[in-house]
Order: structure tokens, then C-alpha cells, then sequence
């Protein structure tokens, strides 16, 4: 039957093996001499089998602790090993996650119901919000900047990354008050609004702002570009300028609707996908955490990347 035997008569016993001399092993364990030589004597007694030969002529292993030396390194090393790992888990839940994001989460408090999971699950850990411009449509995740990014997809080079659907909403096109589209509450047709000059992502933006100006749909006709915008202030000005209409996901009409704004759903055209993304090479326990948070408090699912990520 397998006894239990103490971690510190493990080492105790590899030190006077290692240096068969009680006293110089005492020395390097911060121990008395006749405190090490007590718990050696126990550790014999509890395996019945002497591990050293003492006399006049000094410490020398018996078989039985020859037998019981490399047995006893394996345990110790792997020991501190799992200290190691202990400490490396404890580290980065004290450590600081940054989430990056060009557009507040927002829909119903998400962000808070996402903290609160977080925090329960990583105390010691610090989030902290990173605010990215629309020039970059990653939120951050692209330059390191961002651990994980709220970001709408699709993303440029999508398979570098997985990511969980948060909310899938329909588009809106939004136009000033006074155009000739704005004064009917009614779906309106794509095919109505191929002719409209659009607002435009930056065109760093790449595949989201072709998204944006669903140029999936429009049959290989260019759009009209009326003017470029980098934030959610730029674009108010732009549609109250009128210099253009622009898509929008549902739940950011809020963000533009100040004022001097209308709003219409579209038809024809694929609903808009938010999304929690991270780095498909460097999921830590901290980015887990958050993924998993975020999939509580929203119920979505994980998408990883690779050729079959959407």
C-alpha cells in the first residue's frame, strides 16, 4: 500500500545525498543539524529501510537510498514545476487585459455583464478599455495593441483570428431629414439607394468598408463616395451635412439619432455581425476568461478562424 511522504523529507533526504554531510546539508536548508537528522531518521523509519550508512569515516547511501535518490529528484522537480505553473496562473490573472473597440458594445449593458463574470473569475485582474479609430478595423488586435477587440465583421486576414458572434442585428441606412427616402417608416429596398452618394469607411478599413457599402450587392456598380468618416462624430456631421446616406447596424442607430437624422431598415442586404475577436495564437488564460464571459452574458458562440471561419 502507497504511504504519504512529506515534500520536506523528500528534500531533506536528496540534501544529505547530495552532499553526505549533515551538517553542510543542514547549512544549505536553513535547518538545525539535529532537525534534519530527526527527519531523516523518520523518513527511514516510515519507508523500513535504512537510506544512509553513518560512522566514523562520514555518510554514504545505502542501497536503498540509491534506489530512492532519482525517484526522489523526479517527484521534487516536478513539484516545483507545478509551483511554476501555480505562480505563471496566478500572474496572469493579476496581470492587465486590454480590450480594444472603435464603437461602443452597448446593446443592453453588455459590457458591465461582461466585467462583472470577468472580474468573479480573474479578481486580481485589471481591464482596461482601449478606444481605437474606424482607420482600423481590427480595434487594435492587428498592431498587439488590443488582447481581444469588439469589432464587426468581416475582418482583414480573418483566419489570423477566432471570435464569438455577440449580436447579429439588421442594417439601417440612415439619411438627413429631408431627403426624399426619410419621411417613410417602411423597409426600403437596396436597389433604391444604388444611386445615393455613401458615407465610407477609411480605406484602410479594407473588406468592412466594401461591408459597409454592401458592394456584394450591387452588381458590380461602383458606389458613389460622398465623403469618408473615422468616427461616430464624423458621421453625424456628414449625414446632417448631407453629404451622403450610410449603413448602420440597428443597434447603433442610437449613436446617430441626435437629431436631424432618419432611419429606414433595409432589405436586400445580409444583417451585420458583432463580434468579440482575439488572436488565434495567443488565447491566454486572461483572453479565455473574457471569452467566456462575453459568451455568458451574451450567449454566443465561438467561431474559431481557419479556412472555414466565415
Amino acid at each position: 500500500m502507497a504511504m504519504d511522504v512529506h515534500g520536506r523529507d523528500l528534500r531533506y533526504f536528496v540534501a544529505v545525498a547530495e552532499e553526505l554531510h549533515f551538517t553542510r546539508a543542514a547549512e544549505r536548508l536553513f535547518v538545525s543539524q539535529p532537525a534534519l537528522s530527526k527527519q531523516v531518521r523518520a523518513l527511514e523509519r516510515q519507508l523500513g529501510a535504512d537510506l544512509f550508512v553513518r560512522d566514523r569515516h562520514g555518510v554514504a547511501l545505502t542501497p536503498a537510498g540509491e534506489a530512492l535518490l532519482p525517484y526522489a529528484r523526479e517527484v521534487l522537480d516536478g513539484w516545483e514545476r507545478g509551483w511554476q505553473a501555480v505562480e505563471r496562473a496566478k500572474a496572469a490573472q493579476r496581470s492587465t487585459l486590454v480590450v480594444g473597440m472603435s464603437t461602443s458594445p452597448g446593446r443592453g449593458g453588455l459590457l458591465p455583464a461582461i466585467r462583472s463574470r470577468f472580474s468573479a473569475a480573474c479578481p486580481g485582474a485589471e481591464l482596461r478599455l482601449r478606444q481605437v479609430s474606424w482607420q482600423d478595423p481590427t480595434a487594435g488586435l492587428a498592431d498587439g495593441g488590443s488582447d481581444v477587440a469588439f469589432v464587426w465583421l468581416p475582418l482583414p486576414d480573418q483566419q489570423r483570428y477566432d471570435h464569438l458572434v455577440v449580436a447579429e442585428e439588421p442594417r439601417l441606412v440612415a439619411f438627413p431629414d429631408g431627403h426624399r427616402l426619410a419621411a417613410d417608416d417602411s423597409p426600403v429596398d437596396f436597389a433604391d439607394l444604388l444611386d445615393e452618394p455613401f458615407l465610407a469607411l477609411p480605406a484602410a478599413a479594407g473588406p468592412l468598408r466594401d461591408y459597409w457599402l454592401a458592394t456584394d450587392v450591387r452588381a458590380g456598380r461602383p458606389p458613389r463616395i460622398g465623403a469618408e468618416v473615422a468616427s461616430t462624430e464624423e458621421t453625424y456631421e456628414a449625414l446632417c451635412a448631407g453629404l451622403g446616406v450610410v449603413l448602420l447596424a440597428a443597434g447603433n442607430a442610437p449613436l446617430i439619432s441626435l437629431g436631424g437624422v432618419a432611419t429606414r431598415t433595409v432589405r436586400g442586404i445580409t444583417p451585420s455581425r458583432f463580434a468579440l475577436a482575439w488572436p488565434r495564437t495567443a488565447a491566454g488564460p486572461l483572453i479565455r476568461a473574457y471569452a467566456a464571459a462575453c459568451r455568458q452574458a451574451a450567449g454566443a458562440r465561438v467561431v474559431p478562424a481557419g479556412p472555414g471561419a466565415p
